[in-house]
């Protein structure tokens, strides 16, 4: 029983530090990840407009590429 008590302690007492320093404004997300998935993100919804404007250049009748 002693050992579940420590347990409980020692959560508790981790959960409350997580809580203070969450006030900090500090994240658990590294920085670097946080800007690898926005990179990514933006990286699909270009590609995305890029298909949808080649595919709309397209559909125009007689359309020739500029020289």
């Amino acid at each position: 029983m002693p050992l579940f008590a420590y347990l409980h302690v020692a959560v508790t007492t981790r959960l409350a530090e997580l809580r203070r320093a969450g006030e900090r404004g500090d994240s658990p997300v590294p920085t670097a990840v946080i800007i690898f998935g926005l990179v990514f993100v933006a990286t699909i919804v270009t590609g995305l407009a890029l298909s949808k404007a080649r595919d709309w250049m397209n559909a125009i009748p007689n359309h020739t590429n500029p020289k």
